[in-house]
């Protein structure tokens, strides 16, 4: 045992795969940095780790045992997130007919963005509200502590630390990723639309999946 961690290895592997499986931040994060460059990418980013670590300390706290135990509040939280995430997507889709429809729309589609949206305060909520994140730290999270450990902090200190490297690195892929197919998709507005219309699609499958969610 390491740190009143049961079986760190087991946790890392786990950690690496849902890290890496695609869900609602990353692609928000992705989809921005295409749109808006690495900086705002960063900002994206940065509101991924900073309702990470919420949602790690809620877990850590005892939050996931309550929503386990009361299921009409875990229902509300569900369904709450189910809707956002797929309002999310509806106005993904909304975009990209316009885009489709409007033969100006590669020069004048993205300029709205950068004024009305805030990408760090879109991504925390779009990380409070992760079908993916959610489940992870209520069924998957606590399971590596050892209850009867004098420092239990630390040992959730830890897990958030590993949780949190793979998170920058593997999102750090996907914000350069991203600006690399904003160049190939700048010209080709068809291509560029039909792209966000499979990311909207995404996001309201994200939605379906969270509200069809069970603790199990």
């Amino acid at each position: 045992m390491f740190f009143g961690i049961t079986d760190i290895w087991t946790y890392v592997l786990g950690a690496f795969f849902i890290v890496l499986l695609p869900g609602p931040n990353s692609l928000y994060v992705l989809a921005t940095a295409a749109q808006r460059g690495v900086r705002q990418g960063y900002r994206a980013a940065a509101g991924v780790f900073i309702g990470d670590t919420v949602l790690m300390v809620l877990a850590a706290a005892g939050v996931a045992s309550l929503l386990k135990s009361t299921p009409v509040l875990f229902n509300v939280v569900k369904y709450a997130g189910a809707a956002y995430l797929a309002w999310i997507g509806f106005q993904m889709l909304r975009g990209a007919w316009r885009s489709w429809r409007s033969p100006d729309a590669v020069q004048a589609a993205p300029a709205p963005q950068r004024t009305a949206e805030n990408p760090l305060r879109k991504a925390l909520v779009i990380s409070l509200m992760n079908p993916k994140a959610i489940l992870f730290f209520i069924s998957f999270f606590i399971q590596f502590v050892d209850p009867a450990y004098g420092a239990p902090a630390l040992s959730f200190l830890i897990l958030g630390a590993i949780c949190q490297l793979f998170s920058v690195l593997y999102l750090s892929m996907l914000i350069f990723g991203g600006t690399f197919l904003a160049a190939q998709f700048r010209a080709r507005r068809k291509l560029s639309a039909g792209l966000t219309t499979g990311v909207g699609a995404l996001f309201i499958g994200f939605g379906a999946r969270l509200a069809t969610a069970t603790l199990g």
